[in-house]
């Protein structure tokens, strides 16, 4: 399954599912003081594309070291794909990545997982993998829709009171299904490359 720039964008911001995290957003944000919000947003997704980035660049290299191919990569990558899609759809998630609120997150839990989870690591490392002399298109892509996601960060408050909360439920939920046909196509050609093309 190649990639274009666009589609590669779209995968990434459906896998990073800025608006679908917009709960997680506001409850963890609802314990750090207002005039640290931004800050605190801006160092999380700084975090979580540099891990990101780490696993792109890095991405033939581990598959050589681990003696991955890139057919076991991409039906891995779509299952784990799958299994976020169905808990998009099904699961309200809000609570996944609770926190107790006494402390500012660090790393945990906005830019690992939320942010740089297994799914977002599979879909760089297959994009890199698949498609290397694009590394500067996908670089492009993690860049911008990290960027997404980090104004849907820092403004989460304010769009879940413009859009209301079943209007972001409905987004998750659109955004799932969405994935989910991805997942299944990443899946079915996966397979199509292991049974009926030459290693």
């Amino acid at each position: 399954m190649d990639h274009t720039f666009a589609s590669a964008l779209v995968l990434l911001l459906l896998v990073l599912d800025p608006f679908g995290s917009l709960p997680i957003f506001i409850s963890v944000m609802r314990g750090v003081a207002p005039e640290r919000r931004r800050l605190v947003a801006l160092r999380e997704a700084g975090i979580a594309f540099a891990v990101l980035l780490a696993f792109m660049v890095a991405g033939d290299g581990f598959l050589s070291i681990m003696h991955l191919s890139e057919r076991s990569l991409e039906v891995a990558g779509g299952v784990i794909l799958l299994i976020i899609a169905i808990r998009m759809i099904f699961a309200s998630g809000g609570e996944i990545y609770a926190t107790d609120g006494s402390r500012e997150p660090m790393i945990f839990p906005l830019a690992v997982p939320l942010l740089a989870g297994p799914s977002a690591m599979a879909t760089v490392l297959l994009l890199a993998s698949r498609q290397p002399e694009k590394l500067w298109s996908w670089v492009g892509a993690l860049t911008l829709a990290m960027a997404v996601s980090t104004v849907v960060m820092v403004s989460a408050e304010r769009i879940r009171k413009l859009i209301g909360t079943p209007m972001v439920s409905a987004l998750e939920k659109l955004m799932g299904l969405v994935l989910t046909a991805i997942a299944t196509e990443m899946v079915l050609a996966g397979l199509k490359r292991y049974f009926f093309e030459s290693p």
